[in-house]
């Protein structure tokens, strides 16, 4: 039987996301190669969602009951980041389950109209004490609506 391959990622633009971080490359994000390490990207990632839903109250890292472990990530690169260079991370929802998240970043060079580099991570959320799946909390269900 042949396959078919899969369409080839390709960049997205601006509008593709539903709202925005920005980030400061460092010095040491770059490598021998003279751009930023493709680790410093699935950083960037975890930055840009985990702030997100700090700062709209839907994620306590410290005494939550709830918290999301990452089950999943991938990145397609489509041209270079290096330092000194300011990334906007753009951030949208994929798709919400019932216990996980699966969200999608886009790391744009500053005022570049199409992204870098784009991937997507997912969260399980499991309860913080037995580490088994629970339900998402409707405070984090209601942010996560606002990024699909």
């Amino acid at each position: 039987m042949t396959q078919t391959p899969a369409a080839k990622p390709q960049p997205e633009p601006r509008g593709a996301y539903k709202t925005f971080r920005t980030i400061s490359t460092r010095w040491m994000d770059n490598d021998a190669y003279g751009h930023v390490n493709n680790v410093v990207y699935y950083s960037w990632f975890d930055t840009v969602v985990n702030a997100h839903l700090i700062e709209e109250g839907a994620l306590d890292i410290h005494h939550g009951e709830t918290i999301g472990l990452v089950v999943e990530t991938q990145c397609n690169y489509f041209s270079s980041i290096q330092f000194p260079q300011m990334v906007e991370a753009g951030l949208r929802v994929a798709h919400m389950g019932k216990s996980s998240v699966r969200y999608e970043v886009g790391l744009f060079v500053h005022g570049e109209p199409l992204t870098a580099a784009r991937g997507h991570f997912i969260h399980v959320y499991v309860d913080r004490a037995t580490r088994r799946p629970a339900t998402l909390p409707e405070k984090l269900k209601s942010v996560l609506e606002a990024l699909k």
